[in-house]
């Protein structure tokens, strides 16, 4: 049975022009999830991002699910469309699976899961916007399916600083390791 310890992958989450536009005022706010990238490429740790987006007509999207029933009424969020495109600050590389999800979750309707056993990942570094929505959720679910777990801190963004304090504070540590990107690329040199 092959070694399967410590065998890492960076997931930067819904950092995607559409949802950066609505988070991230300055794009210096950014620089946490770039230093993330930059680290983890240098020490040869897979960068797998993950965005939502639909198919344009939005068959994925029930009107009875709240959080994205609006999208097909207003439009936008479309697989071509520029909001659902990784934020360039990040430097996206051609080797980086960009992994298109349905709904909250990094996992709910994509192939994630996939790409992590078909690497053979069994730890997943977790960042994105927002702390409350994909970061929580793919922790969650990440942590049901026994992936060792860390979240970092300064690179999860939410428009509401106190859920933001609870879950870092928390809930997340229940689950993972939850460290700032400084003491993380401390712990990988």
């Amino acid at each position: 049975m092959p070694d399967r310890s410590n065998k890492p992958a960076l997931l930067i989450m819904d950092v995607q022009n559409g949802i950066v536009s609505r988070f991230a005022e300055k794009e210096e706010i950014l620089r946490p999830f770039i230093k993330a990238a930059e680290a983890a490429r240098q020490h040869n740790i897979p960068v797998i991002f993950v965005r939502v987006a639909f198919r344009d007509g939005y068959p994925e999207v029930s009107p009875l699910n709240k959080a994205f029933s609006a999208i097909s009424g207003y439009g936008g969020m479309t697989v071509a469309d520029t909001a659902t495109q990784i934020h360039e600050s990040l430097n996206h590389q051609p080797n980086e699976p960009i992994v298109t999800k349905l709904r909250i979750s990094a996992f709910a309707g994509s192939d994630l899961e996939v790409i992590l056993r078909s690497r053979q990942i069994d730890t997943l570094i977790l960042c994105g916007i927002s702390t409350s929505g994909v970061v929580l959720s793919t922790l969650r679910q990440a942590a049901d399916m026994d992936f060792a777990l860390t979240v970092l801190s300064d690179a999860c963004l939410d428009p509401d600083p106190d859920v933001q304090r609870v879950l870092t504070e928390k809930v997340f540590p229940r689950q993972a390791e939850v460290v700032t990107v400084d003491a993380w690329i401390n712990t990988i040199d």
